[in-house]
């Protein structure tokens, strides 16, 4: 037997694991508990599922409404993506979670953003894991849905601001929507869950590898180019760059990163339709080809008989009885944020809602329980002038958005503007009541910048005051049109005279028996104001207090002051220096200088017009031979 005779030893074979399951074994050994899981934590997970199944056996036995149901029942359900039972059935059997998203590109939320956001907290209320989500990347990019033109770019400094307002309002918005349903009888839950992220945490972190290889590898080309929006920009529109046709792709991977944490369900306003279906498909796509997600995902459906798909639905856009839009894109967006609408100006918004359009706004746009807003209308139509179904909606909308004490705040001034036995001492006593509070707790108010270039930075409340100080050398010897636009009644002077000249503009006073303006009695009267001259107004005014309203809603009670007492006070308004500023102003002088440019050009067009009217004139009439003499000397 030979000593070199090799020794031969059977060595057992490793099972074959693939790539992406050594990827996920490798992350979930390495995760190390952070904190004890207590007993006490464990019971109220088993209470909170034992009340969730007592809740799904009272929906089934009909005892109670599914969750899709109360959301239809008060309109905020359009469109569903996927099955409308297994909608139904997921949310009735699974606290799954649930997100709405906006992008950044203004300072501010619009009331047309709160229709999805409210059906967001519908759901968060009923326990539903509920995010608020910023698309503060997606902005960057522009959805380019029901547009045949790109979006304007913004400039970089811009885009961080809308981002860091939006952010700020989106987390003060779901913290109000928390005590808003608590003053509507729904108790904080313990399993009750809501968060409010920016997608730019995830994006600064994806490579455009993994985006490829993990997302394009299951998106296919045919469907992104046969959707409505991209056909309709590459055949009537200026083209499609490829960033917004990848639009719905950056937005699945959003909606893919946060169903890995138990986020099923998207909600989108009605122009959303199209990204979610296609984000749903893609987020399916891509747990098809997933091994590693799969079986984290067959493990924690164990024991549910309903589907784990990506679905979704869209909410009504918010639109009058007319079919009127609000929003952005429209031009009549009216913004959630104190600095841009006050809460004042935003009950006088829902004040002024029609009587077919006032019912449909409670549903969508409050928590109010249906049969409580049965009620109001039945009161409401009991006598129609009184408006308590707007009234009713102003507060809510108002508390909603800005808070109860804001909510009390415009309702009180309100009352206290309109009311028909309003006296000229009940107005002086709110005035020096204003003043108490501001000298306690805040700066004095001012006018919004988008009104005054030159005001100083403004705090959240003082914006749009119906009670307010003008120095007397913005008011006395000054034409009216010039003492509305300091108020801020109107955006120009010339706005303020055409306005005067259509009898659009009031101030408090009564007529006399032969037809003259004289001052008010102790209670506040208006008449239309037929001369804007200060020797024809300058009789109304009671005591250094002027009136001014502007149609029917805007109204200023208007104090007269000394400069001096103005100028120590820090306050400002349209028109206070702004002489010797904008004389120092280039940028102003030059557009002084264009308009009076324009004017000039006008005439000379408005001359060339008729000149060419005449040669035409003596063409017909056979002097052909005098027309080519002028244009010979012309040229």
């Amino acid at each position: 037997m030979s000593l070199n005779r090799p020794t031969w030893r059977i060595v057992k074979r490793a099972p074959f694991i693939c790539t992406e399951c050594q990827t996920w074994l490798r992350s979930t050994s390495q995760k190390q508990q952070l904190r004890q899981i207590t007993q006490v934590h464990l019971r109220k997970i088993k209470t909170a599922e034992a009340e969730w199944k007592d809740r799904a056996k009272d929906i089934a036995d009909g005892r109670a409404k599914s969750m899709l149901e109360k959301l239809e029942e008060r309109g905020l359900v359009n469109q569903v993506v996927g099955n409308r039972d297994e909608l139904e059935k997921v949310l009735v059997e699974r606290r799954v979670g649930v997100y709405c998203g906006v992008d950044p590109t203004a300072a501010s939320l619009h009331i047309g953003h709160m229709v999805p956001f409210m059906a967001l907290g519908w759901m968060y209320i009923h326990g539903y894991a509920s995010t608020f989500l910023l698309g503060g990347f997606t902005s960057s990019i522009g959805d380019p849905t029901d547009r045949l033109t790109a979006r304007p770019g913004q400039q970089r400094d811009e885009r961080r601001n809308n981002m860091m307002n939006m952010f700020e309002q989106l987390k003060r918005l779901s913290v109000r929507i928390e005590k808003y349903a608590e003053r509507r009888g729904y108790s904080r839950e313990w399993a009750w869950r809501r968060g409010v992220l920016n997608n730019n945490e995830w994006w600064a972190k994806v490579t455009v590898k993994d985006f490829m290889k993990i997302l394009g590898s299951v998106t296919r080309v045919g469907p992104m180019l046969g959707r409505d929006s991209v056909k309709n920009r590459l055949t009537k529109g200026d083209g499609m760059s490829f960033a917004e046709l990848s639009y719905p792709l950056i937005q699945a991977w959003d909606w893919w990163h946060l169903y890995q944490t138990g986020t099923q369900i998207q909600i989108g306003g009605a122009d959303q339709f199209g990204n979610i279906l296609a984000g749903a498909e893609a987020v399916k796509g891509i747990v098809a080809t997933n091994t590693a997600f799969q079986m984290k995902h067959e493990a924690d459906m164990q024991g549910f008989q309903t589907t784990s798909d990506p679905m979704g639905f869209t909410v009504p856009l918010l639109t009058t009885s007319s079919g009127e839009k609000f929003g952005k894109s429209a031009g009549n967006a009216i913004w959630i944020d104190k600095q841009l609408t006050s809460s004042f100006d935003l009950y006088q918004f829902f004040l002024r809602s029609a009587d077919e359009d006032v019912e449909r706004y409670l549903k969508m746009l409050t928590f109010m329980p249906m049969g409580e807003i049965k009620a109001v209308m039945e009161e409401h139509f009991q006598d129609a002038s009184k408006r308590t179904a707007q009234h009713r909606l102003a507060f809510e909308f108002v508390e909603l958005a800005h808070g109860l004490a804001d909510a009390e705040a415009a309702r009180d001034q309100h009352k206290q503007a309109f009311s028909k036995t309003l006296s000229l001492q009940e107005v002086r006593e709110q005035m020096q009541s204003e003043v108490r509070t501001l000298s306690q707790d805040r700066r004095p108010p001012a006018l919004h910048p988008s009104i005054n270039k030159h005001a100083a930075p403004l705090d959240m409340d003082s914006t749009h005051n119906i009670n307010i100080k003008l120095p007397r050398s913005l008011v006395e010897q000054q034409p009216l049109p010039r003492v509305l636009w300091s108020a801020g009644l109107v955006a120009s002077r010339s706005e303020g005279q055409r306005l005067i000249n259509n009898k659009g503009v009031y101030i408090g006073g009564r007529i006399s028996q032969d037809g003259q303006p004289i001052p008010m009695t102790d209670q506040v009267s208006y008449v239309a104001v037929k001369d804007s001259k200060w020797s024809w107004y300058a009789p109304l005014i009671v005591d250094g207090l002027i009136v001014l309203r502007v149609g029917k809603w805007k109204k200023k009670f208007i104090q007269i002051v000394s400069d001096e007492e103005y100028e120590a006070s820090g306050e400002t308004c349209p028109g206070w220096k702004d002489e010797t500023e904008t004389a120092a102003d280039p940028q102003v002088m030059a557009d002084l200088a264009g308009e009076e440019t324009h004017r000039k050009l006008g005439k000379q067009n408005a001359a060339t017009k008729e000149q060419r009217r005449r040669d035409q004139a003596s063409l017909r009439s056979g002097g052909f031979g005098v027309v080519l003499d002028a244009q010979l000397r012309k040229d």
